[in-house]
């Protein structure tokens, strides 16, 4: 059973101001596309920053908060990500129209949803 109301205490263990939130792979797409989503804490709000191989800006939703996500806001944020139209490279909407796998250290069960949708979707 996923816990779509989980969430972490903090983002961040001590070891950097920044931390990596979830690892996405698109093993669908042409090139076998990744996107990290990243945050940091800046005047006491947590931003979120989503960063691909080949530098398209990634808008997020939300972008920041005063407060870590639950997993369902999480998935709502890879779900909803959208590329920037005016600076886009490649087929990043085509990729963000597929299913990632997802890793999160920080989401345990995030990998688990991702997965039995995209065995919904007979991609596993």
């Amino acid at each position: 059973m996923i816990n779509f109301h989980f969430r972490p205490e903090t983002y961040f263990d001590g070891t950097g101001p920044t931390a990596l939130l979830v690892k996405l792979t698109y093993p669908e797409s042409q090139w076998g596309e990744e996107i990290n989503i990243y945050t940091n804490v800046i005047d006491g709000e947590y931003h979120f920053e989503a960063i691909d191989f080949y530098g398209n800006e990634l808008m997020l939703s939300p972008e920041k908060s005063n407060k870590t996500l639950s997993l369902q806001e999480v998935i709502f944020m890879i779900e909803t990500m959208e590329a920037n139209p005016i600076l886009q490279q490649g087929n990043i909407d085509l990729t963000l129209c597929g299913i990632p796998e997802a890793e999160s250290y920080l989401y345990p069960d995030l990998e688990n949803y991702f997965n039995e949708k995209r065995k919904h979707y007979g991609l596993i």
